[in-house]
C-alpha cells in the first residue's frame, strides 16, 4: 500500500506532532508498506522517504508556536506531489492547520485519515466554525491521539473519532547508548517557553542538593532571560537544540526526566520516550499525561507550578533507588504497550477500511 503522511509544521524543527509522523512512517515502510511523509523543511529533509515543500511561518498557536507554511508556494508543491505520488491513501497530521494538510484535504481524490492532536481552545475553532466543519466532514475517517484531544475537536467539529493514542519507538531509545553523568542528573528537553514549565523547573533546583545537575534541552523565547537568572548556578548545563540521537543518549544516561508543563499537553510521548529508555519520571499532574503516566507507578505527577513540590518529588527519585528502579520498571512495560509498530498495525488496518 502506498501511504501518503502529510504533516503541516516544518520536519526539519523539533515538535510532537513532526516525530510521530516521521516515526510512523519509519514503522510502515518496516512493515512493508510504502510510506512518504509531505511537509515544510527548514533545511535538508530530515529522514529518507520525505518530500520537503518549503520553509515555515512560524505563527503563535495554543501558548506555543507552530512552524506551518500557510503560503502559495507551499500549496503549490503539495498539489504536484499528491498528483505525482499516486497515493492510495492520505493520512493528514492536524489535518485543518493551514499549509499542505488542508490543502491536500482540498485537493485530493484519495480516503483520507485525520489525526487529531490539539487540547484545549483554538482560536480558530471558534471563529471559523463554519469553515472547520465543512473541512472535517471531508476526512474519510477522524481520528484523536488522546481523550483530551478528541473532546477537544468533538466540541468544535462534531462528529466521530477513532482514538489511538500516539506512539514510541520502543528500541530507539532502549538500545541508545547513555550520555555520561557528573554526579545525579536531570534532563529536560523542551521549548522554552512558559507553558513548558522550565521556569518552575529552575526554581526547583535552588531547592535541591549541590550535587545534583541539570541538563537543559531546546530553546525558545524564554532562554536568554532563563540563563541570565541562573548564570550564578554552574549545575545548569543549557544544550541548545539537541538532535534526536542525543535526545535518546541524554534520556538513557539521565538519573530522572523531568517534565514539568503548566498546560497544553494533550499527550505525553516524551514521557513514553523517558520510560523507554529506562529512565525515572517527575512530571507535572496533568490530564495530557496522565494519559501515558500511571501515578506512583509509571511516574511520579505533582501539582503544576508548584517548585517546592517539583524539588521534593525530584528529590525524593534522586534518594531512593528502590522508588527509581519500580518507576523504571513499570515505565518500560507502558512504553511497550504504546509501540510505534503497533500503533502502525492499527493505521493500517484503518488505511485497509477506507481503500
Amino acid at each position: 500500500m502506498r501511504v501518503g503522511l502529510v504533516c503541516p509544521y516544518s520536519l526539519t524543527l523539533p515538535g510532537g506532532v513532526q516525530n510521530q509522523t516521521l516515526g510512523l512512517a519509519r514503522s510502515l515502510r518496516a512493515a512493508g508498506h510504502d510510506a512518504r511523509v509531505l511537509g515544510p523543511c527548514d533545511g535538508p529533509p530530515p529522514d529518507v522517504g520525505v518530500t520537503p515543500l518549503g520553509n515555515c511561518i512560524p505563527l503563535a498557536s495554543n501558548g506555543s508556536v507552530a512552524p506551518i507554511a500557510p503560503d502559495v508556494p507551499c500549496m503549490l508543491r503539495t498539489i504536484r506531489a499528491l498528483r505525482d505520488e499516486g497515493f492510495d491513501v492520505l493520512h493528514l497530521q492536524e489535518p485543518l492547520v493551514p499549509g499542505p494538510t488542508i490543502t491536500s484535504l482540498l485537493f485530493t481524490d484519495r480516503p483520507t485519515i485525520g489525526t487529531f492532536h490539539r487540547a484545549g481552545s483554538s482560536m480558530a475553532y471558534d471563529r471559523l466554525r463554519g469553515l472547520t466543519r465543512w473541512g472535517a466532514r471531508k476526512l474519510t475517517v477522524r481520528v484523536a491521539v488522546s481523550e483530551d484531544a478528541r473532546s477537544t475537536a468533538a466540541a468544535a467539529l462534531g462528529g466521530d473519532y477513532v482514538l489511538l493514542h500516539n506512539g514510541v519507538e520502543v528500541e530507539r531509545f532502549a538500545k541508545a547508548t547513555p550520555w555520561p553523568t557528573d554526579g545525579p542528573t536531570i534532563f529536560f528537553i523542551g521549548r522554552h517557553e512558559p507553558r513548558k514549565g522550565l521556569e518552575t523547573l529552575l526554581a526547583a533546583m535552588a531547592e535541591l542538593p549541590g550535587d545534583v545537575r541539570l541538563w537543559v534541552g531546546g530553546d525558545g523565547p524564554d532562554t536568554q532571560r532563563l540563563k541570565d537568572a541562573t548564570a550564578s548556578d554552574a549545575r545548569i548545563e543549557w544544550l541548545g537544540r539537541v538532535e534526536d540521537a542525543e535526545v535518546a543518549r541524554r534520556l538513557r544516561g539521565a538519573d530522572v526526566f523531568c517534565a514539568p508543563s503548566l498546560f497544553g499537553e494533550s499527550f505525553g510521548v516524551v514521557l513514553l520516550e523517558a520510560m523507554a529508555a529506562h529512565t525515572p519520571i517527575v512530571a507535572s499532574d496533568l490530564p495530557g499525561y496522565r494519559n501515558v503516566a500511571r501515578p506512583g507507578e509509571d511516574a511520579i505527577l505533582v501539582l503544576a507550578d508548584d517548585a517546592t513540590a517539583l524539588a521534593d518529588a525530584l528529590r525524593e527519585v534522586l534518594g531512593d533507588h528502590a522508588l527509581a528502579d519500580r518507576l523504571v520498571a513499570s515505565g518500560e512495560s507502558r512504553a511497550a504497550e504504546f509501540s510505534m509498530d503497533r500503533l502502525a498495525e492499527q493505521y493500517v488496518d484503518l488505511y485497509e477500511s477506507v481503500r
